[in-house]
């Protein structure tokens, strides 16, 4: 598997339909909105949760796919094990011991990163605080990974609306003497477009995590298929639409990444209406525009 040699940035297009696509904690869970504008948010940390629960699922059992940020399994323990790996024993190594460990082998801070970079795709892929503060003092550093992603925003301003539900489960045996059903609430948001942009860094690919042409394919194929494995009545019904592929001819890249975005255009068909399907927008890519050592690829 070879080293990725080529940058690359990305476009994604993907919708909500009846559905939250990104609740916010701080506001009842109701979707991210931009307060001022009224336009849709979702998080970076949102979707690369969704990237991850896809590669988890796909790639089930096969090495050097695991993932390091998930349900259930502390980071500690998965730190760990880059110190067992080198012959250390984790659970009772302290700050004296690194520092005289690291006389005998000067590169051991680079053994520790390369080993969970081999072992973890999100790693690889998005980099990774992995400092644990504990009495042992484990640290298998902090890596910046390749690809990065930033906000999703809607395309045109969205209006949540709240939804009153009943159950006939009610909750105590002491409620149950008192009502017959209990109330409750859910947002969504009737229709939704987003736009969300990416990079790919392979400089960072070939200096820090090994990122390679397997890892980026099965990147795209998780963009354009993570809301598959993520469906639930909460999210309603979400779909990536388009994914616009963006490929240098170099490691450092030929243009700047916002040109190559401003080439790609979502425009409404009717102004009067509010959208409520992908067939109310037209997606189009100034692909005659493109930047020498630039190419383009579309998926959908």
């Amino acid at each position: 598997m070879e080293i990725i040699k080529n940058r690359y940035e990305f476009v994604l297009l993907f919708d909500v339909e009846n559905g939250n696509p990104n609740g916010d904690p701080d506001a009842g869970n109701m979707p991210r909105t931009d307060v001022e504008t009224g336009f849709g948010i979702v998080t970076d940390v949102c979707l690369k949760r969704k990237i991850r629960n896809y590669v988890e699922t796909v790639k089930e059992g096969v090495p050097g796919y695991r993932i390091y940020i998930k349900d259930n399994i502390p980071l500690n323990t998965s730190d760990k094990e880059a110190y067992k790996n080198l012959g250390l024993d984790a659970d009772k190594v302290d700050a004296e011991q690194i520092k005289a460990e690291k006389k005998k082998q000067p590169n051991l801070d680079e053994k520790v990163r390369d080993y969970m970079c081999r072992q973890f795709f999100d790693i690889r892929t998005f980099g990774a605080v992995m400092t644990t503060f504990t009495k042992h003092a484990l640290n298998c550093g902090q890596i910046r990974g390749p690809v990065q992603i930033g906000f999703a925003r809607s395309i045109s301003p969205v209006l949540p609306q709240e939804v009153t539900i009943t159950r006939v489960a009610i909750t105590t045996e002491k409620d149950a003497e008192q009502k017959n059903t209990e109330m409750g609430r859910k947002y969504v948001v009737p229709y939704a477009l987003y736009k969300v942009e990416g990079f790919v860094s392979a400089n960072l690919a070939r200096k820090t995590t090994g990122f390679t042409d397997e890892d980026l394919e099965l990147l795209w194929n998780a963009l354009m298929n993570m809301f598959e494995f993520d469906h639930s009545a909460a999210r309603g019904k979400m779909a990536s639409r388009e994914l616009i592929i963006f490929k240098h001819d170099s490691e450092y890249g030929n243009a700047p990444a916002h040109k190559l975005f401003d080439l790609v255009h979502v425009d409404r068909n009717d102004e009067s209406d509010s959208p409520r399907s992908y067939k109310d927008y037209t997606v189009t890519v100034d692909t005659n525009n493109l930047p020498e050592g630039v190419a383009c690829e579309i998926r959908t």
